[in-house]
This record gives C-alpha cells, structure tokens and sequence, in this order.
C-alpha cells in the first residue's frame, strides 16, 4: 500500500489525482502530517509526500532504520514539478515509485542513487536473494573497476559491464557457499524440490528433510523455486506448511504426467498409493533438469516423506521488440524497458544506431548489414538458448514484415518469448495522411525477393475486387521497378481515377515528407523504398486536404454531426 500525504490544497489535488488513478493502492491520510507520516511509515510500504524535502527529511529521520526494511518514500513539490526518490530507492522501490509518480502527474524524476544514474542496474534490484558486499562491488562497477562475473548457473540477467577476471566478483550460483570480501552472491530460483509424504506427515519432518538434503549437497536454500508433488497430496498438512515455511510455491502433477518421468529409483509403494512409480524424483524432474540429489527419506521411524532436488537450467529470454517508424517519442516505454533488461541485443546496424543511447552499460551487440534476417533470427534465438536475455530489434512493428516471424520460426519452447509491439509504417503513414485506414484495410509487400510475383499479384487483385484500402510495403526499388506500376493498374480496374493515394516517405522522421494524389495522377517513379503508399477504396474521399475513409455506419449520413459511439 502508498501511504500518501500533503499539506496545502495543491498537495492535496496531486494527491486525489494518483488516489484516483490508483484506487487500489493507495491510502490518504489526514491530519496533522507529522501524525499522518508517522501513521503511513508504519503501515504502508511505499509514501508519496507532497511536502518539501526538509520538512519530510525531519519527519522522517526519527523514524528510519533499516534500508532493508524501511518503506520507499517519494516527496513531491509544491508545484508538481518533480518527484524526488527520497528514501529506500532500491530496497522500498522509491526509484520506480518516483518515475511513475512523474509519469502520471507530468512531474520530472529525481534518481541520485548511484547505479540507476548511470544506467546501472543496482545488484539488489535484480529480483535474486543476494548476500556479499553489494556497496563495495557496485562501487567498483562504478568506478570502472574490472568486476568478473562467474555464472555457475545459466541465467538472463540484464547487462553488467563484467570481465573475465577481476579483483571483484558477481557469482550467479545456487551452491551454500559464503562470499567473499569483494563478492556478491546472486542465488537464482533454479532448484527444484519434489516431495513425497504419507498421509499425515508432520510438517517438520517434511522441512527437516528438504533441509538436511539441500545442505549435504552443499545447495542453498534460498534458490529453491518451488517444492513440487503429485496432485493427490496437494493438501497435504505437511507439504502444504513445508512450502510456506520455506518461503516457495507448492506445484502439483497428475499421477498419470509423473507416471512418464524416467527417474532413477522408482517403487512400487506409490504407484499403489497414488497411481506413479515416483513422486519425489518425478516430480523434480517432470519439466526437465539435473537430479542432483536422488530419493532419499527422512530419518523418522517409520519415514513419513522423501524427497529429491533437481537443478532446472535457466530458461533464457527472447523479446522480439518493435522500435516504430523511427521518431523516438513512437518508441513505446515497453520497448525501452525490454532495451534496458536485455544484455544481449541483435539487430541491423541502421536500426541499432537508432536506439544505442537507451543501452546499459555492458549490453552486448551484434549487428549486421541489409539482408541478413534469417542470420539474425538464428544469432537472437542461440543466445536466449545459452540463458541469456536477448532483445532483437525490427523496425515498425517487429512482427509485420520484420524479425518476429523468422525468429519465431527458429525458436522452441525451451526459451521465453516475449513479443514487444510498436507502431508500424502504415500506422505512422495513416495518421500523417489523416484517417485512410478508418473501415477495412489491408498491407501488403511488393518485393518479390522472398513472394513470387504471382502470389503477390493475387493478393492485390484480391484486394482490388474486395473493396480494400490497400497500403503498399516496399513500393519500388532501383532493382524493381515495374510492380507498383503493375498494382496500381490493377486497383485501377476497380476504383475510379480519382480514388486518393497517399503517399508518404520516411514517416516520422526528420526528412519526413508526404502528399496526396490520385489513382489516375500518381507516378510510381516519384516513389521509392523509403515511401508507404496507401489507396483509398470507393468510399475514400479528400476532406480538407487529409484522406478519409468512412466507417460506413447507417447513421453517419443523416447525422453527420453526432459523435461516433465508443467500441
């Protein structure tokens, strides 16, 4: 819960905007502040206080404690013109706090933690347990130091300016081992614990088991993921109290799913009990991974539980991210975030350069030149095979005429896909136009390079006798000439001359430039790759200067003046 506070009538209106646009939330507390601050720091996680820093400064120091436990606290000013991360800005969340708090209220965020200011992510921030010396490493990152980064075990994690070798260390690993002076330990959720147990088994004996496996197996308790069963114990007192205790998600299976997991050490007791040779193992092992800790029962007489650990590899992370047609402010804020986690980025140079800025410190890229698609696709899907949090980049939307169709062709399900839309060229084009695209429209490529001709052809006619505004992709190039030429003739044969065309080159962009013409007028040789050309239907008309296509709605006719009804 955001506690939020203020003082005087202006505070009071910036706050009823974000108790209103987060109702569930947020609470307001009236009053005194010094008795409303007092009140929210006790029993909220997160404040927004819409006071001066000083005055907050001195409400709060009597009042902190720990960084690790203490809420994030967000002061706002008078005037609404900044949000200024003040207290807990990783462990209570104020940094993320501040930037949506300016987001929603038009104020500037104020970050002046380390890390975050330079674009570092901060150690304690990556959603990982972590021990060891956070100040002292993140410094050194910092100060340019060499840091080395030692993943023990595969997992996607966002950029770190790292090295080889170092006098400092991040050590990615799920072993029960102690940090060093100079090291972070990051543990990640990759153990999984399947459990067994009869019917009443203390929960003591449960977690007393888990534990002592894990700890002769020198394994850290604080990667364990999830503890995992068969469907038939999913209630089970024990188990249930277990997984609480430990902090984890309790994941159950049906008998018959476990039944198909080859383990090691099957018995008949279960399979009699509960319908599968293996419960323990099975069910460590029933979504892939490395038993590293066989069956073992506890040392109750007679044993009640079992229980097995398997290491789950990471999966690694894919997101296929769309830029827009070029402008920065069409790069949606999903884009940047997926941009600013990745550690690894592939993409064609020209669009890398677009976007080089908004990359951490220590993303890796791989880039290459015009024609290398398939090259990338396959480059993107390798490296989230390996673990790593990949970002591969298209233009437009990364999903129309771009990199999500080749990279999703190439990859399995053993890697996370994340689709990132954006705003595409016939979007981009259609708004500069006006409202070409305002009933049933369609895109299609003119580049034969990957579509035969025919096909394509087919297409167009297709559009051409179903009524359709048709934007044209890739118009025409040195090397092809005649196709747009071609498909205008066939538009031509089923839309009167004077039918609009939009035609717009390098939407968005500085050297942006567009016109309106005709079906009839249009030169195809005034068009080249750069340009989106849109054909407006039968009903397509010029009203002031922009293309409009109707809605076709029954009413529009006789009551041109009513607002459209929302959809």
């Amino acid at each position: 819960m955001i506690g939020l506070i203020s003082a005087t009538a202006a505070g009071a209106a910036a706050r009823d905007r974000l108790a209103a646009a987060w109702p569930e939330r947020t609470r307001v507390y009236e009053g005194p502040v010094g008795e409303a601050v007092r009140a929210a720091f006790a029993q909220c996680e997160q404040l927004v206080c819409f006071l001066a820093t000083g005055a907050t400064v001195r409400l709060l120091a009597p009042l902190l404690g720990d960084k690790t436990a203490d809420p994030g606290v967000v002061c706002v000013d008078e005037g609404g013109r900044y949000a200024v991360s003040l207290v807990g800005g990783h462990g209570g969340g104020a940094n993320e706090l501040a930037r949506e708090v300016g987001e929603l209220l038009g104020a500037e965020p104020v970050v002046t933690t380390a890390t975050d200011s330079v674009g570092l992510p901060g150690l304690d921030t990556l959603g990982l347990p972590y021990e060891g010396s956070v100040a002292v490493v993140s410094r050194a990152l910092l100060d340019g130091e060499p840091v080395a980064l030692e993943a023990e075990v595969a997992w996607p994690l966002p950029p770190l300016p790292t090295s080889a070798r170092g006098a400092y260390t991040v050590r990615l690993t799920d072993r029960a081992v102690a940090p060093g002076e100079r090291e972070v330990l990051l543990r990640p959720p990759s153990l999984v614990v399947g459990v067994g147990a009869s019917k009443g088994a203390p929960a003591e004996e449960v977690l007393g088991l888990v534990e002592e496996a894990l700890a002769e197996a020198g394994l850290s308790v604080r990667s364990v993921a999830e503890l995992a069963t068969v469907d038939a114990k999913s209630a089970e007192p024990g188990i249930v109290a277990a997984a609480e205790r430990l902090g984890v998600p309790l994941v159950t299976y049906p008998a018959e799913e476990l039944a198909g997991v080859e383990v090691p050490n099957p018995s008949d007791a279960p399979l009699a009990a509960v319908g599968t040779p293996s419960v323990a193992e099975a069910a460590a092992l029933v979504r892939g991974g490395e038993l590293l800790v066989s069956k073992r029962k506890s040392a109750a007489q007679p044993a009640m539980a079992t229980c097995a650990v398997a290491r789950r590899p990471g999966r690694g992370r894919l997101a296929v991210v769309g830029l827009g047609p070029g402008a920065r402010d069409l790069l949606t804020p999903r884009a940047t975030a997926e941009l600013r986690r990745a550690s690894v980025l592939v993409g064609l140079d020209q669009y890398v350069d677009q976007i080089r800025d908004l990359l951490r410190p220590g993303t890796r890229v791989l880039e290459s030149g015009l024609g290398a698609e398939e090259e990338r696709a396959r480059t993107a899907v390798a490296e989230a095979r390996t673990g790593q949090a990949v970002a591969l980049i298209g233009s437009g939307d990364a999903g129309v005429y771009a990199m999500a169709s080749p990279a999703l062709a190439e990859a399995s399900d053993d890697i996370d896909v994340v689709g990132v839309p954006g705003v595409t060229a016939a979007l981009a084009a259609g708004a500069i136009l006006g409202a070409p695209l305002g009933h049933d429209h369609v895109s299609i490529s003119l580049s034969d390079l990957h579509t035969p001709w025919e096909v394509i052809e087919r297409r167009v006619r297709a559009a051409a006798g179903a009524d359709l505004v048709v934007t044209f992709y890739n118009p025409r190039s040195r090397g092809r000439d005649w196709q747009l030429t071609k498909a205008l003739a066939i538009l031509a044969g089923h839309r009167e001359p004077t039918t609009p065309v939009g035609v717009v080159r390098n939407a968005s962009r500085p050297d942006e430039s567009s016109r309106v013409s005709t079906l009839g007028a249009l030169d195809p040789a005034t068009v080249d790759m750069m340009t989106v050309v849109t054909v407006g239907n039968t009903a397509t008309r010029i009203v002031a200067g922009r293309m409009v296509t109707p809605r076709g709605y029954r009413w529009q006719a006789a009551h041109p003046g009513e607002q459209e009804e929302a959809e």
